[in-house]
């Protein structure tokens, strides 16, 4: 939107040279912008998008210095108005902070070199909208998604100029369609480009050399990053020596959250995850994870192992295969398996995993073996489940089903002082 946004701009300068024509252009802007999210089909972050730049329109018509900013923040106000929803929308908050560390970022990188060349002050331009937009997301990227892209600079040096390109070439595109003057060539070009794009932004996908995974960011350190972009604001506009104290306040805050996050995982918790046809338990330990797993469930929950990785700031991942029986602080843990088999002298169990559907008769198990709770995880047939959650509640025993209530967890962490 902030392209097409550019390109409208351009196209409908000659109305400022007329009488009454500034005002003429920003209602031809609102109405072209919100026909295109008309022909987008209205999706939630096409008309997010088109309200935030149809007060950045109006802003930069006005021609203040400061119009482009509060024409977000007016914008923002106006949409929460709306629906005060929109602040928990992960697109909704990366959107915004992109469009204002544009905003009060670049020009600054963009006065740190002068080049001589026009092409590189082109491309010096399009260098310092992207550090400046990856400034402002990065924390709430971190924080969401665990990961950097080493590579976006690459990216957008590439992909924002062809944008450009694509999206002006696409009114004309449309245009002529709807006279019905669309020359083959002119279309076969354009689909072309689209093409050339995508194939590139497919190459760049798959370069994982470049991309940082499984890095743990939590709120905490988000919020306190915040800080120091912030203070570091507040400095390159009034450089004072309380602006100053600010910056290193945030750099002490963003260092005493790190020191926290990482002491905070020093604790005990086991944990009976979900995966279904798969059973895996693990249990952690001051960073360190012992995973316990049939054949083929790492593969099959790598993604569910790397989320509790980065989740808990883990170090250290050792695996083993299932036993019968696990210990944790002073907490014993039957299992019984496809194989039925449970009789075990003098065995009385805290907790009962049943794994694998066995065919047990779960009556006689709860008698006999008088465990404190059951839990059936994803491996197990939902009819088989059903069947024994009814059993133990007619028998009064707690019973957890990991497909329904998610993974089972017993932690230590609320014990700690």
């Amino acid at each position: 939107m902030g392209i097409i946004l550019l390109i409208l701009n351009v196209l409908l300068k000659p109305l400022e040279s007329i009488k009454h024509g500034r005002l003429l252009k920003i209602i031809l802007l609102l109405l072209l912008m919100w026909g295109f999210a008309l022909l987008a089909g209205l999706s939630p972050s096409v008309v997010r998008a088109v309200s935030m730049f149809s007060f950045v329109a109006i802003g930069m018509q006005l021609k203040r210095k400061t119009s482009v900013m509060n024409s977000l923040f007016v914008s923002l106000f106006v949409l929460l108005l709306i629906n005060p929803y929109f602040i928990f929308q992960v697109g909704f908050q990366l959107s915004y902070l992109a469009v204002f560390s544009i905003v009060a970022f670049q020009p600054f990188l963009y006065q740190l070199v002068s080049p001589k060349f026009k092409l590189i002050r082109y491309l010096w331009g399009l260098l310092t909208v992207s550090i400046a937009a990856q400034l402002g997301v990065l924390p709430l990227s971190l924080f969401y998604f665990h990961q950097f892209p080493a590579l976006f600079f690459l990216s957008n040096l590439v992909i924002l100029p062809a944008l450009g390109i694509i999206l002006g070439l696409g009114i004309l595109v449309i245009l002529l369609s709807l006279l019905n003057s669309l020359p083959e060539l002119l279309a076969e070009l354009y689909g072309q480009l689209i093409s050339y794009m995508n194939q590139f932004v497919g190459w760049v996908a798959v370069q994982e050399d470049f991309l940082f995974k499984e890095i743990s960011f939590s709120m905490l350190q988000s919020i306190t990053a915040y800080l120091i972009i912030l203070s570091l604001f507040f400095l390159l506009i009034q450089k004072t020596y309380k602006t100053l104290v600010f910056l290193f306040l945030g750099i002490i805050s963003f260092q005493l959250s790190s020191i926290y996050e990482k002491q905070k995982h020093f604790y005990e918790e086991a944990v009976i995850f979900h995966k279904s046809r798969n059973n895996l338990i693990g249990l952690y330990q001051n960073r360190n994870l012992q995973l316990y797993h049939n054949p083929d469930s790492l593969v099959a929950a790598q993604g569910i192992i790397s989320d509790y990785k980065t989740g808990k700031n883990i170090s250290e991942i050792e695996t083993d295969t299932i036993r019968n029986i696990l210990i944790f602080r002073d907490k014993n843990l039957l299992i019984i398996d496809s194989s039925g088999i449970y009789d075990i002298p003098n065995l009385k169990p805290d907790l009962l995993l049943i794994t694998h559907s066995p065919k047990i008769n779960l009556e006689k198990v709860l008698t006999e073996i008088d465990p404190g709770q059951v839990i059936a995880d994803g491996s197990n047939y939902n009819s088989f489940v059903a069947r024994w959650e009814e059993t133990c509640r007619k028998q009064k025993v707690p019973f957890h089903h990991t497909g329904k209530k998610g993974a089972f967890r017993i932690s230590t962490e609320r014990d700690r002082p």
